[in-house]
């Protein structure tokens, strides 16, 4: 098991962890995800190591952004 933390910018609410964590979840392997809307930390934890570039896909599919 992986576990691989990220940040994203531009989340306010529990919406917008919402969108995250369900964009998040759909690449393959992707077991949980724990969103901190403060902060903008997300522990994504999978069964193999998630690629930093699939996890951006998903987080600017949500409309957010990874930080640089």
């Amino acid at each position: 098991m992986a576990e691989n933390t990220f940040t994203v910018t531009g989340m306010t609410c529990g919406h917008c962890a919402a969108s995250v964590t369900e964009e998040v979840t759909r690449i393959a392997g992707v077991t949980a995800v724990a969103v901190d809307v403060p902060t903008g930390a997300v522990k994504v934890t999978s069964a193999e190591p998630v690629a930093e570039a699939d996890v951006r896909v998903a987080v600017e599919e949500a409309g957010y952004a990874l930080a640089p």
